[in-house]
């Protein structure tokens, strides 16, 4: 089978991470991750006051080597050992996902971050959101939440290491049911900030999750030409849609691959992040 999945990224990669002492069950690892972790929105949750240099600075952190180096920054002992708040990186969704990803894989379980929208944060809307999906022994993938294991989250009705597809919809999901006319694009996005929802949001939210499955765990405010941009969605043609819907249906790794090879579709070496914190600036991504 194709290991493919098993394989460190730039951004997942540990480094020098001591991995001998971890769980490699990937119920534990996740438990694991939400010790790390603090979102930045759930300092109340926690009853914790995040100081705001780590809310712009913490969540600018491109890789795991970076939020390790934080972690240990902020105390010195292994990863297994409890953790109070002021003690945790400072994060998004994202950075779950991409450092329980980063352990599964250096433990020996095939994973990767997706990109997609929560229907379990908002009545009736679907939150932007990334999760973390790993391969079952048996070949299938199961869907992991590591934030939501706080029990603060008492309102979750699921199991949050077994995530249903219909509570968690994938970016080509999401695509698929808008552009079917089964989901209205306008409840795609984010709640608190109506300018940040509708169909050009889940396109660029396709081509991340895209780039997810290829390697590339960009941050979630990456964007680059006019299919990851923030462009309108009324200024792509009828050849940019075609190839979003085969994006959208993409169902292997083969297909995954093939796609992510259009010039339309692949990062550039220098991309744009519009980062909550710092603006819109141009970045430079690493080589894989």
């Amino acid at each position: 089978m194709d290991d493919f999945h098993l394989k460190q990224t730039p951004y997942s990669d540990p480094g020098d991470l001591d991995v001998s002492e971890l769980p490699s069950d990937p119920g534990r690892l996740a438990h694991l991750v939400r010790n790390l972790i603090i979102h930045q929105g759930d300092g109340g949750r926690l009853g914790h006051a995040i100081p705001e240099q780590r809310l712009h600075e913490d969540a600018e952190s491109r890789y795991v080597t970076e939020i390790l180096r934080i972690l240990r920054e902020r105390r010195d002992g292994p990863l297994t050992g409890a953790r109070e708040p002021a003690e945790r990186f400072v994060g998004t969704c994202r950075d779950f996902a991409l450092l329980h990803v980063s352990l599964l894989r250096a433990t020996g379980t095939p994973a990767r971050v997706r990109g997609g929208f929560g229907t379990y944060f908002v009545d009736g809307f679907h939150e932007d959101h990334w999760v973390s999906e790993y391969r079952l022994p048996g070949g299938g993938w199961r869907l992991v939440d590591p934030q939501v294991l706080h029990p603060s989250y008492d309102h979750i009705d699921f199991d949050p290491l077994d995530v249903p597809r219909d509570r968690f919809l994938v970016a080509g999901e999401a695509w698929r049911a808008c552009r079917a006319g089964e989901a209205d694009p306008e409840t795609f996005g984010f709640w608190s900030d109506p300018g940040l929802r509708g169909m050009w949001f889940v396109r660029g939210s396709l081509v991340l999750d895209l780039a997810c499955r290829n390697g590339v765990e960009t941050l979630p405010w990456d964007g680059w030409g006019p299919l990851a941009g923030f462009e309108e969605h009324e200024s792509l043609s009828a050849d940019d849609l075609a190839l979003l819907d085969a994006v959208a249906a993409a169902r292997t790794d083969d297909d995954a691959r093939r796609l992510y090879a259009e010039p339309r579709l692949a990062p550039p070496r220098e991309i744009l992040s519009k980062s909550p914190w710092f603006g819109l600036r141009e970045v430079s991504l690493p080589q894989r």
